[in-house]
């Protein structure tokens, strides 16, 4: 190895470092330490220059707005018992099926994915089911796991779905009647592939009747009005959609309106939303887009360029296939916030707006499908059981992952037309 190719080979080692730290998190330090201290050290090093991270930093903007409206939305309903009402009121339609149950679980899944992001239904809606099948006394895990995989096959319903969605289009999310009439149909498909794995890996567990009957869960004026702001919020973001407009202000208005609004019947509901919202994600993005940025520089881009080049030669389905596969399988060994912000400037380097870079959206959502290191949102939703002392353990995620991944994958790019 010669020396110029020293600076390339440095930035590699300390941005796989970097991933691998965010990971496995060492000695429990967050992720964040380990993404922003990659970024600190590569600027440090001189690998990138000061100006060009700062320009990377920057260029996440609405990203960062869009995160925080949709955290301080989700923790407002958090606070506000709105999920654990909904998911009571599921329970209470069961009937006393524990299927009935699982079916409505997974169609509340569906709805808050849809419209607050897989990090709501990952991180909010789990603990709230969890102690919904608890006083059901029926087998937990099936849920749960219906909690975590739709999060992620139900993730570019819209674009406000899934914050890789704006990052892999950048802040040129397609209008959402073009965006609808690309990925619905695929999106309605892995939907319904995820839920059929699920319910047959499932079929002794749910095969059992619900006994326990307990009182309603009831919404106090606080919850109602939280529950009225997420449905005025949802509105404003997909007529934003609908608009083709960046979402990340939007979303942050709408969220500081609800405050406002649920504020009135509650006066701490502002100081406890701000202590239960997790920053740290803000930061921890900045830090990848700046690693990002550096292994641009690095070689990532012709690398990711000369790929797009060599499938352009094959079938449609071929390539597409290729380019889906290939990312969604980067995403677990990489996360895919990361792969999102790689595949997402090789695309626009490339002048790439069709279907490929379809193909690489659906490879980015329902990649993590396959493993718990898979997306941040599947990390947080382990961390989120282990608090309520619950163990899904990363063989068990990977079992059922390995067949529902790559269905609902194929399923997908099946649907997913020119």
């Amino acid at each position: 190895m010669s020396l110029t190719h020293l600076p390339q080979v440095l930035t590699w080692l300390i941005a796989l470092a970097s991933i691998f730290g965010m990971l496995v998190r060492p000695r429990g330090l967050p992720e964040a330490f380990w993404a922003c201290g990659g970024a600190f050290l590569l600027i440090a090093m001189r690998l990138i220059p000061l100006r060009q991270a700062g320009w990377a930093a920057y260029d996440g903007w609405d990203v960062y707005l869009f995160l925080a409206g949709m955290m301080i939305l989700a923790e407002l309903a958090r606070a506000q018992h709105v999920f654990d009402w909904v998911a009571d009121l599921a329970a209470q339609h069961a009937q006393g099926s524990s299927l009935r149950l699982f079916l409505l679980v997974y169609l509340v899944g569906i709805a808050v994915t849809a419209l607050l992001s897989n990090d709501a239904t990952a991180v909010v809606l789990t603990p709230a089911v969890l102690a919904v099948v608890r006083r059901a006394r029926v087998q937990p895990k099936p849920f749960l796991l219906a909690c975590a995989l739709i999060a992620n096959a139900a993730s570019f319903v819209f674009p406000i779905s899934n914050p890789a969605n704006l990052v892999v289009f950048d802040r040129h999310v397609p209008p959402l009647a073009t965006w609808l009439k690309v990925f619905l149909l695929p999106s309605i498909a892995s939907i319904v592939v995820t839920y059929l794995c699920l319910r047959w890996s499932s079929r002794e567990a749910l095969d059992i009747r619900i006994h326990h009957r307990q009182a309603a869960v009831e919404l106090a004026a606080g919850g109602k009005r939280a529950l009225g702001g997420l449905i005025f919020a949802a509105s404003v973001l997909i007529v934003a959609s609908a608009l083709g407009l960046p979402l990340g202000i939007p979303t942050c208005i709408s969220a500081l309106l609800v405050m406002a609004l649920v504020s009135l019947e509650d006066h701490g509901v502002l100081r406890r939303a701000i202590a239960g919202v997790s920053w740290s994600v803000l930061p921890l993005v900045a830090g990848l887009f700046v690693i990002v940025e550096a292994l641009q520089s690095a070689g990532l881009l012709r690398m990711g360029l000369a790929g797009l080049h060599l499938i352009g030669s094959l079938s449609e389905f071929a390539a597409k296939s290729i380019a889906a596969f290939s990312v969604a399988l980067a995403s677990n060994g990489m996360n895919n916030l990361p792969v999102g912000l790689m595949s997402g400037s090789t695309i626009r380097h490339a002048n790439e707006a069709g279907i490929i870079a379809h193909a690489v959206l659906l490879g980015v959502d329902l990649g993590p499908n396959l493993s718990v290191t898979g997306s941040l949102a599947t990390i947080l939703w382990l961390i989120a059981l282990r608090r309520e002392r619950v163990e899904i353990t990363a063989w068990e995620f990977f079992k059922l992952g390995v067949v529902a991944m790559p269905l609902s994958l194929l399923a997908g790019l099946l649907f997913l037309w020119s």
